[in-house]
Parts: structure tokens; sequence; C-alpha cells
């Protein structure tokens, strides 16, 4: 009997559940996005330029990439053999050689970008200004930090799955993180308030459709509000108040 074909949501919904179950059950999975996250912040605290984003965001996919084919490889390996065999172990060793590679790979990224001196004295410079040079990336990282966080709310939650149910609305959590930046950006209360009535909206259709509580759909509004606050206020504070200590004058 043939099989049915697959639709392009059902096979998105399908690549989604093989993250979560590659989080969900491997703790190094668990150690590298914590580090992706920590990695995130830094760089934007330190208003890093476009190009050393790309080199960041490029070693973190690499590494996550390689942690999930390893995953994969050992899942095929057990399925074909339950017993030991040297081929077996050489696939296995590989595959987690490659983690190794991609690992080492990100370090020296990371060392490069985050000891540059440049970077440095680029970060006292435009902490005078109090407010992040480049909104569009600070909102770019804010997305992606969004979605680390509620990817792992949703998997520690062990409820529903990524699209749907969990312990975190992640409807609501994306509309407040919206709604929040464009106030935080924008500084025009009217937009922002309009903003902020979609995202309730939004909120307020998971529960009426009985995919989320009130109380899952509170969370996402307190980690869609959160995650822009600390990006476009509470970093640039830290970062002002580091440049005053390193400057030595009020600012």
């Amino acid at each position: 009997m043939p099989r049915p074909k697959k639709t392009t949501l059902v096979s998105f919904r399908h690549a989604i559940e093989g993250i979560v179950h590659v989080f969900r059950t491997q703790k190094h999975m668990r150690f590298h996005f914590a580090t992706a996250i920590i990695i995130v912040l830094v760089g934007a605290l330190m208003q890093l330029e476009r190009e050393q984003w790309f080199l960041l965001y490029f070693a973190i996919a690499l590494v996550l990439l390689t942690e999930m084919l390893n995953t994969a490889i050992e899942a095929c390996v057990d399925l074909i053999t339950d017993s030991y065999h040297p081929l077996a172990r050489i696939a296995k060793d590989i595959a987690a050689g490659s983690v190794l590679v991609a690992t080492l790979l990100a370090i020296v990224v990371a060392v490069l970008v985050f000891f540059n001196p440049a970077n440095y004295q680029r970060m006292f410079e435009l902490s005078l200004i109090e407010k992040p040079a480049d909104m569009f990336q600070v909102g770019v990282s804010g997305v992606f930090l969004l979605l680390l966080l509620t990817l792992m709310a949703k998997t520690l939650g062990h409820k529903g799955t990524f699209l749907s149910g969990g312990v975190v609305s992640g409807h609501s959590a994306l509309g407040f993180y919206l709604s929040t930046s464009v106030l935080l950006v924008s500084n025009q209360l009217p937009t922002a308030f309009l903003a902020m009535c979609i995202a309730a909206l939004v909120a307020q259709s998971r529960i009426q459709a009985r995919i989320h509580t009130a109380q899952e759909v509170i969370w996402g509004a307190v980690l869609g509000i959160s995650v822009p606050t600390v990006m476009y206020r509470l970093l640039p504070f830290v970062a002002k108040h580091i440049a005053e200590w390193h400057w030595n004058t009020p600012l």
C-alpha cells in the first residue's frame, strides 16, 4: 500500500519533532542550547557587527547540526544491530568526532570574536548613545533567542508539541515579543497599544481554541515581553555602565 504524500506543513512538523527529540534525549544538545543563549546575550551586549554575527550563527548552527546527525547515526546503528560490532563502533566514533570538530571550530570563532580588542572599543563608543546601534540585528537576535527559550520550555515541560500546546504558548510569546519591540523601538504609544491589542487577541484565541490554558498564555506573554526588554533596554543599560567604568567619567 503506497504511503500518503506528505504536505510541506507535515514535513516541517516532523523536522521540529526531530529537533525536540534530540534536545529532550541528549544532554549535550541541551548544553549547546544554553551556550547559544549566552553567546547571543554577550554578542548583543558587545553590539557586534553583522559579519561577526554571521560567523557566530554559522558556528552555532554547525554544532547543532552535527549533534543532530550524530544522534541520527547512533539511532540507525542501534536499529541495525543491538550487539557489539567494530563497524558500528567506527560509525559512532566518526559521528561523535564530527561534533568535536564543529565544537572546536565554534570555540575558535568565539575566541576571535569576543577577545578582539576592537570590539570592546566599539562597544564603549556605541554605549554613549544608550541604545543599540543596529536595531534590526538586535531584533533578529531577539527572535532567535525567543525561539531557543520557547523550544526549551516546551520540551522540558513534557506537554504538547513545539507547534501546538506546551507549558508556554509560542504564539503568545511571539505576539508580545513583536508588540513590545514596537513599543521599545518606536516609542509611539498609540502604535504600541494597537500591537499589544493584536497580541492579546492572538493569546485569547489560543485559550478559546483550548490549545493552551490561561496560565500557559500568560507565561508566553511574560517570555515575549522579557526578551525584547533585555535586548533593547537591559543590555544597553549594562553596556553603558561598563563604558562608564572604562572611561572613568560619568556619561
